[in-house]
């Protein structure tokens, strides 16, 4: 009897402590990928180099997959209105998985999609981007303060690429 006993315990341990494996279709639980907190700070500290050498003072922030703020960068004459503009840019991003200056021109006047500027949280301005890695979203960034969406949207992707290495 006890040798039954400490062969069930030796398996049932063996059973939780094994390696995850791949999840089949229909399965109850998946896994995902998510930027680090500090390669979250690399790619806003990359942005807020990138605008700043091109002199504008601006927020960054950063989300994780889900939308929820990782970091925040303000520079220090940056308006007081960039930093909720930026992670709502960067929630925009990942929520829709499109850059916000794409969705700006796709959700503008008379478009089919012009509806979609008009749900809670959503902020359809350049400067927004989804941050991938192996084809799947792991986070986005935002970008708030520069002269144009374009020019927040151009910083956005600097800091991206300055990254980028880590990614994968």
């Amino acid at each position: 009897m006890k040798k039954r006993i400490t062969l069930a315990a030796a398996l049932l341990f063996g059973i939780a402590v094994s390696p995850a494996q791949p999840r089949a279709e229909g399965e109850a639980l998946v896994t995902f990928r998510s930027l680090s907190p500090a390669a979250a700070l690399d790619l806003a500290r990359a942005v807020l180099d990138s605008c700043h050498h091109k002199g504008f003072q601006v927020a960054v922030a950063v989300v994780d997959r889900f939308g929820t703020p990782q970091v925040m960068l303000r520079d220090q004459f940056a308006g007081p209105h960039t930093p909720d503009t930026a992670t709502a840019k960067a929630w925009t991003a990942i929520s829709f998985r499109s850059d916000t200056l794409k969705l700006a021109a796709s959700t503008a006047g008379d478009q089919a999609q012009s509806g979609a500027r008009f749900i809670a949280g959503a902020v359809m301005l350049g400067g927004g981007l989804p941050v991938e890695a192996g084809g799947s979203i792991v986070g986005g960034v935002g970008v708030s303060g520069g002269p144009s969406g374009e020019a927040d949207d151009a910083c956005a992707r600097t800091g991206i690429a300055a990254i980028e290495d880590k990614l994968f």
